[in-house]
């Protein structure tokens, strides 16, 4: 390829003008369920109802809004509860007992967020075809298969006494607020829907309605089953060597641990330890003779895991930042502590902020505590009391296996016999349908995923060699959080924590999804600790791969990993705590969590920032989360600079590189153009070679695997291998990804690089997953908010996600961030990514969506003088008359 035809075209391409490859569509189009798109059910005449009348639709839309000042009864309480709003509309609530407390919560929730508690509820017990149709079958059958609610049921009875009477609590509160209140008056949403004729009235809310969300959030942060799966693929269609090549391993000696060091020590985690216990033997369970059937088995494993909707999370280790420092790092002289959780864009957002207070704390009614609460589940779930605070990120341990199993009629093959298959039969309603029964099987390992869909059910004709002719093959699903577990003990435990000791054993009773915890308190102390429920597998599986169900050897043990021999540290010499989802220890811990960590990218850039910062203030510990430097591009920018253009056209945005510090604010036309590079670079890579569905999404993963690549310039994976008689090396990908993104940038934003802006690519829409896609513009208008246009990026600290795969629109977000000041808890600071309202009418139903986008936050008061200064409205709930 000669240097002159490398740099065509040498004007601007048309708007329009189509691409080499195809692209797949926008994230945006795909990323919703089929059953949220409701054009079947809201016709046109449902459109002409809404749109008859401004007025109409304006009482229509704004009758839900909740009542916030005043009086209310509320039946079931023994004293006043009073619920007192910001300018944002962010409730304090302030009682008598424990009880009441979590009563009213229940009921504040279902004022702002009922029908966000609804939809869930349906998602979790797979009930969402009773409201939404056919559509909705898929994800149904996925969740019933695993039986999230069933699960649900049997925790209602291994949780502690305490809680159970809080969860009833909470749900009483519920229904006091639904019981007084029709459809239409709980959400617009019931509005639209019944007027499609539903039909519709929301059942009462139970305490496993609350146990069951929980599943949800273990689902979306379940660890490495998507790179199980995707593994296995690519090894499949590049073969094993190769695919290990996509997975490089963690860089130890470039990207900190969490802890840095400690050892387990007859069964305890001790951090001042320098030697313990050795590592299981492991060992991959693939064997050479079988993995052509294992492969063959997994090919469509991929759709049955998609037909959960994306709401309700992918499980694809978005990530989340945390970190804490003491008071010699700090400028107030006390702890600081940092979060903020990266989760799926959605309207609205998954937490709602929240306090709850006794007026009198003791031991009866010992609740102080303020954050982030998960509509649907009492209690705070991240944030601070009075004499500690808390935060989350994602520990991803292996908490999945993938099982092929061998299916004999009514049986399966383990351990060289054929054992039962355990079965139950499940019935979903289907709305405007006839009821659909579905058949469940499972092997000792789990629930059959195979059997979701028509296609898997036949999976493995090319299966393990020697396989007797018309053997069946499935894939079973094994996960801790299939079977009950105390994790909403841990969460009322955790609010009522005032010491490192009392946190600890709070936080033994988190079982999933496993998280790594950071700490402070107004003591002076900091610390982390991984709290979780982790299989230990025998030697024969080192759970990377799927494996084999007929193999007793790659089984897990019947004990996990446990709560004592799990990392923790107080006090750590280096005086700070960095969690953002990288390797939790090194790699002589005896215990194999995963190997599949994120690879640190975001971990060690903000542990450089704070060892430069020296003693920080609660602006800069905000600052720093929403730095936005790349990681990847001081690797990349200095390769593309090599790449010799014509002046000009070719040139010009590379020559915006050549000065760019790697930063990407949203107004940044460098960071445009490189971002633009990068998905090119990315496509004339790997998509010639890599099936459509493992195409790369651009974020930390393939950080390092290009790193290696461009120290590679004649490594296979440059050439192109659908082009014939021609051998592509580095510098020929470079050179044509920099022509491709001048082109693309040009059609998208402007001929003139003055005009790029990362931003302008990079926008955040939030969407409502029901009505929101439902395909009719006025009812879409009504719940959809956007376009924001937003700095950041995938696997930096500011980490708003994009996939390259799809486009350049953000997927995921910072959920939340958070600071607290443990010196003074009324000088924290908070922001949520839309708002604590689910109502579309509600002035908080994206108010404070706009400050969150240009990285700004909220006061965050918590004694009772702050709140009552801050406060605007005053409701006060009161014991209601009883029948």
């Amino acid at each position: 390829m000669s240097d002159q035809q490398a740099d065509r075209p040498t004007s601007p391409p048309e708007a329009g003008a189509s691409t080499r490859r195809r692209r797949r569509p926008l994230a945006a189009l795909r990323a919703w369920p089929r059953w949220a798109r409701l054009s079947t059910y809201v016709a046109g005449g449902l459109v002409l109802v809404l749109l008859a009348a401004t007025v109409t639709v304006g009482v229509l839309v704004r009758r839900p809004l909740p009542q916030t000042s005043g009086s209310a009864e509320l039946t079931g309480l023994e004293g006043d509860v009073e619920v007192v709003r910001d300018e944002h509309g962010v409730p304090q609530l302030y009682g008598d007992s424990l009880e009441d407390l979590v009563r009213a919560q229940g009921y504040v929730h279902a004022q702002e967020r009922f029908f966000e508690m609804d939809v869930r509820r349906h998602a979790t017990a797979g009930r969402l075809a009773e409201m939404f149709g056919e559509d909705a079958l898929e994800s149904d059958e996925a969740v019933r298969t695993m039986g999230w609610r069933r699960v649900a049921e049997r925790e209602l009875a291994v949780i502690a006494p305490r809680t159970r009477q809080l969860l009833e609590a909470y749900a009483a509160g519920v229904n006091g607020y639904l019981h007084e209140r029709s459809a239409s008056e709980l959400a617009v949403e019931y509005t639209v829907l019944n007027a499609s004729g539903l039909g519709y009235r929301p059942e009462d809310w139970t305490p496993v309605d609350s146990l069951a969300w929980l599943k949800a959030m273990a689902w979306d942060l379940r660890g490495n089953m998507g790179d199980e799966v995707d593994r296995a693929l690519t090894a499949a269609a590049v073969g094993e060597e190769r695919a290990e090549e996509l997975w490089p391993a963690y860089p130890f000696d470039r990207h900190e641990p969490i802890v840095g060091r400690g050892a387990v020590v007859d069964g305890v985690f001790q951090a001042d330890a320098t030697t313990g216990g050795t590592r299981l033997p492991q060992r991959p369970a693939w064997r050479a003779d079988a993995r052509a059937g294992q492969r063959a088995a997994l090919r469509r494993v991929r759709d049955a895991l998609d037909a959960v909707p994306s709401w309700l999370g992918r499980g694809d280790g978005i990530g989340s930042n945390s970190w804490v420092v003491d008071g010699e790092h700090s400028a107030t002289g006390e702890p600081l502590l940092a979060n903020d959780p990266h989760l799926g864009a959605s309207v609205p957002g998954v937490w709602m902020q929240m306090g709850l207070h006794c007026r009198t704390v003791s031991e009866a009614c010992p609740l102080e505590v303020a954050g982030f609460t998960f509509s649907g589940v009492p209690g705070v779930v991240i944030g601070h009391n009075a004499d500690i605070a808390w935060g989350f990120t994602n520990l991803g341990p292996d908490v999945t296996d993938l099982y092929l199993e061998r299916v004999v009629g009514d049986g399966y093959r383990y351990d060289g016999e054929v054992r039962p298959l355990r079965t139950r039969t499940e019935t979903i309603e289907v709305r405007d349908a006839d009821p659909v029964t579905l058949t469940v099987r499972s092997t000792r390992h789990g629930p059959l995923l195979s059997d979701v869909d028509d296609d898997l059910a036949a999976i493995g004709e090319d299966a393990a060699t020697g396989a007797a002719a018309g053997q069946e093959y499935g894939v079973a699903l094994a996960w801790t959080a299939l079977e009950p577990t105390t994790t909403a003990d841990a969460i009322i435990a955790m609010n009522t924590a005032t010491d490192w000791e009392s946190f600890r054993e709070a936080a033994s009773s988190f079982a999933v999804p496993a998280q790594n915890l950071v700490y402070a308190d107004r003591a002076g102390h900091i610390g982390y600790q991984a709290p979780g429920v982790v299989p230990v597998r025998k030697s024969g599986n080192d759970g990377r791969w799927p494996a084999e169900g007929w193999r007793p050897e790659d089984d897990w043990t019947e004990e996990s990993v446990p709560f004592d021999g799990l990392p923790n540290v107080l006090d750590p010499e280096e005086g700070f705590v960095v969690t953002a989802n990288q390797a939790v220890i090194g790699p002589d811990y005896p215990y194999a969590l995963t190997e599949d960590w994120d690879r640190g990218y975001r971990a060690q850039r903000i542990r450089d920032l704070l060892e430069e910062e020296g003693e920080l203030t609660v602006e800069e510990m905000l600052d720093l989360q929403l730095d936005d430097l790349n990681p990847m591009a001081g690797t990349l920018v200095p390769y593309l600079l090599d790449i010799d253009l014509r002046p000009g056209y070719a040139s010009d945005g590379q020559e915006l590189l050549a000065d760019w510090d790697g930063s990407q604010p949203a107004d940044s036309a460098p960071a445009a153009y490189y971002n633009v590079v990068w998905r090119n670079l990315l496509e004339r890579t790997f998509h010639d070679e890599l099936p459509e569905e493992l195409w790369p999404d651009g974020g930390q993963r393939w950080f390092a695997v290009v790193a290696r690549l461009l120290a590679a310039p004649a490594d296979p994976w440059w050439d192109d291998v659908t082009t014939e008689d021609v051998v592509e090396r580095r510098d020929d990908v470079l050179r044509q990804a920099l022509l491709d993104a001048r082109d693309e940038i040009t059609r998208l934003q402007s001929l003139h690089p003055e005009d790029w802006s990362w931003g302008g690519l990079h926008t955040l829409e939030l969407r409502s997953a029901t009505l929101g896609e439902s395909g009719i513009a006025p009812v879409e208008a009504l719940v959809n908010r956007g376009d924001w246009e937003v700095g950041g990026g995938s696997s930096v600290v500011d980490a708003t996600s994009w996939d390259a795969a799809e486009g350049y629109g953000v997927t995921a977000v910072p959920s939340m961030r958070m600071v607290v000041s443990l010196a003074d808890l009324d000088d924290s600071r908070w922001i949520n990514l839309t708002g604590v309202s689910g109502h579309p009418a509600s002035g908080h139903y994206t108010d404070q969506t706009d400050l969150w986008a240009t990285g700004e936050t909220i006061a965050w008061p918590f004694s009772t003088e702050a709140v009552d200064e801050a406060g605007e409205d005053v409701l006060r709930l009161v014991p209601g008359r009883t029948e």
